[in-house]
């Protein structure tokens, strides 16, 4: 029987589940002492930062088959990336299969479909070294969170660590090579194309790079930074006399070389400021142990027992690359360039972040953040919000100071809903509703709105929408989330007219065909096949006609009821990765993230958790090629991390979770400022069969 203050639930789940079923325990309570060895107490030796930096499945045009992220020095949240870049280019800067470096720049981009930041490479040389990269092995390389190691084969050791807006290097140079240590500085080079400024003192570079066309858009940057050495320079090189690059070397018998870096996008005196109020002149390896107690803080807010190591390792990786984005944008004085292209102060204790994602993380990233960091997450809502306001309107994919308009939807309001929801409310909520249903009324946020509002769609062919189809999906998700918000925050004119506009996607739904597809302004339907790509964006109609997670029930009951969709649902699962041109899923891209939960809602969790751990099983590794698509800023691990748990936030806006089977015997959510949450599945394991029961603070057993 429940306790007082207990509730106890069984799934309606389908009893023709096979014996020896787990049990899934959700509690809130103190929980039993864990058996020795049971959960992770140094997580940070699980995380492989370079998973992704190789290709792991194939190239459907979406950015790479690569999950594109990078293996260097940073802070979760952090603004500094100082990370290798390869010769060979991949998105994020670092192709596994080059033995080729060319420097270690500031800025990187984690996951991105599209080339951005790789600003102010440094690359350690011996003078008189003119060509501009080194050769190395594998073998002499290393990444942890919070540091990376390598040794090139001309003998030079490269040690990089990271405070948020700082960083920190250790070079060591051959004691058997006569030359002296060099290092070269370029504020004119980044992924894409850069111009700038390296100003010289006598242990000193600053300046300031001008850089941006993310995705080839409008969008620029300018990012400053201050490097201060620990041995004055022998000797300065302006490299083809160019005001933006300097080669520095030093005087005889200096073999180790420490270079301290702070980067602003306000000033280069806040560069430096950022120095001085996260370094404290502490040396290199005092700051690389406070960058992985740092991360083992925040990866440790989920402890894990039992399971295998390459569990551990696929799902710490997951987690750490999770929590790499957004970027911190403000410095340490809590000054940051606004969208308005004026300088903002942020309030004492809180951050402005930079980086949105959107299309991409408000589907489970960004309620992963809420959940382990609600203090971040609420300062991310309200960056959101300052990021509306300045610029007028809500960007879908916002980088540095400034909007790109990449990609579809209004997912930016999501993101700032689905963080309330899950308990991360520090931030202007109203401001933000407001805000958000202005911005409904804005082509610049919503193109297509006016036929949106009148037609209950966007039609096929309507002039500026990529995807009619789509981004009506999209907008009707989004209603769907701030109609959640609105009903939190009371005001229900807001949530009336919101809910009405999410049911959208009911106009799209040809029952002759049963598919969500594209119309006509006229109500007609053109011609379709299930597989088109035409008006849809980054999949076809069969992924996207699944693209309901706030009303499957009513597009099931449309479908034809349970029976028929678990027989859809069979088929479309039949390959788990097919690209956006095949009629089945395509998990390797964020259409197709909620689909395999789906299930939960025809009575099959069985089949949601057999798909969810084929997908974890085969699209997910510990190797440089454990992604099979871009990681889009943590969106794509955090389905894992989130599949790991055995359970999904089907519904942005909501706090919700659809469930399958948890990875792991037993997971500890520690959420700050909370109370645990604890995952007992002790029948967990690689034959387990079903969840049959699921009991919410629940008593733990003695010994559980």
């Amino acid at each position: 029987m429940p306790q007082p203050g207990e509730t106890h639930l069984r799934f309606p789940f389908r009893r023709a589940a096979l014996a020896g079923a787990a049990v899934l325990v959700v509690s809130s309570a103190p929980a039993a002492p864990a058996a020795q060895d049971d959960t992770v107490a140094d997580p940070a030796q699980y995380v492989n930062p370079f998973v992704g930096t190789a290709p792991g499945g194939a190239d459907f045009g979406h950015g790479g088959g690569a999950g594109n992220t990078f293996p260097g020095a940073t802070a979760p949240l952090g603004g500094v990336q100082w990370s290798p870049d390869t010769v060979t280019y991949q998105h994020g800067g670092y192709a596994y299969g080059d033995n080729r470096i060319r420097g270690f720049s500031l800025t990187h981009l984690s996951g991105a479909g599209c080339r951005d930041y790789g600003n102010v490479p440094f690359m350690p040389m011996l003078a008189g070294d003119t060509t501009g990269q080194a050769t190395f092995s594998h073998a002499n390389e290393q990444a942890t969170p919070g540091n990376y190691r390598v040794t090139f084969d001309n003998g030079i050791g490269s040690d990089l660590t990271a405070t948020q807006r700082s960083g920190i290097a250790r070079f060591t140079y051959p004691a058997t090579d006569d030359r002296p240590a060099a290092l070269s500085v370029d504020a004119g080079k980044a992924f894409n194309a850069a111009t700038g400024t390296v100003d010289i003192g006598t242990d000193t570079l600053s300046g300031f790079t001008d850089s941006g066309g993310f995705c080839k858009s409008a969008n620029r940057y300018r990012l400053y930074f201050h490097a201060v050495f620990d041995h004055p320079f022998a000797q300065v090189v302006r490299p083809d006399g160019r005001p933006g690059a300097a080669q520095v070397s030093f005087g005889p018998g200096v073999r180790t070389v420490t270079v301290r870096v702070g980067v602003s996008f306000v000033s280069v005196d806040g560069a430096r400021g950022n120095i001085a109020a996260e370094q404290h002149s502490n040396p290199y390896d005092q700051i690389r142990r406070a960058a992985r107690d740092r991360w083992n803080d925040w990866l440790g807010r989920i402890s894990v027992g039992g399971g295998t190591d390459t569990q551990r390792r696929v799902f710490y990786t997951a987690l750490y690359h999770s929590l790499l984005h957004p970027s911190a944008l403000s410095d340490a004085d809590g000054r940051y360039p606004g969208m308005d292209g004026r300088i903002h102060t942020t309030p004492a204790g809180h951050v402005q972040y930079a980086n949105f994602s959107g299309w991409d993380v408000y589907r489970s990233q960004v309620q992963l953040l809420a959940l382990l960091a609600p203090h971040e997450a609420s300062d991310i809502a309200q960056s959101v919000l300052n990021q509306g306001l300045q610029a007028g309107y809500f960007d879908r994919w916002t980088l540095a100071n400034g909007g790109t308009g990449v990609m579809v939807g209004d997912p930016l309001p999501v993101i700032a809903s689905a963080v309330y929801a899950f308990g991360a409310t520090d931030f202007d909520a109203r401001g933000l509703l407001r805000a958000a249903m202005a911005g409904r009324d804005d082509e610049r946020q919503r193109p297509g709105h006016a036929q949106y509002d009148a037609l209950g769609y966007i039609p096929a062919g309507t002039k500026g929408v990529w995807g009619s189809a789509a981004t009506t999906l999209e907008y009707a998700v989004s209603d769907y989330a701030l109609a959640q918000l609105a009903h939190r925050l009371g005001d229900t004119a807001a949530h009336d007219t919101l809910l009405k506009a999410s049911g959208n996607w009911r106009n799209l739904f040809n029952p002759a065909t049963g598919y969500l597809q594209p119309r006509a302004a006229d109500g007609t339907w053109p011609a379709f096949t299930p597989a088109q790509t035409n008006e849809y964006v980054e999949g076809n109609a069969a992924q996207y006609t699944w693209m309901v997670p706030h009303d499957l029930p009513g597009l099931f009951t449309l479908m034809g009821g349970n029976a028929a969709v678990t027989a859809r649902l069979d088929t479309f699962f039949t390959q788990l990765n097919a690209g956006g041109t095949q009629p089945y899923a395509y998990l390797g891209n964020e259409p197709s993230f909620d689909t395999p939960w789906a299930y939960d809602f025809v009575g099959r969790p069985d089949r949601a958790r057999d798909i969810v751990r084929r997908a974890l099983a085969t699209l997910f590794s510990d190797r440089p090629d454990g992604l099979v698509g871009n990681d889009d800023l943590g969106a794509m691990s955090s389905w894992a991390v989130w599949a790991s748990l055995g359970m999904y936030p089907q519904a942005a806006g909501t706090g919700q979770l659809a469930l399958a089977e948890p990875a792991f015997p037993r997971v500890v959510v520690h959420r700050p400022g909370g109370p645990r949450v604890v995952l007992v599945a002790p029948d967990a394991s690689a034959t387990s069969r079903d969840i049959r029961t699921l009991t919410v603070n629940a008593p733990q057993r003695k010994g559980s």
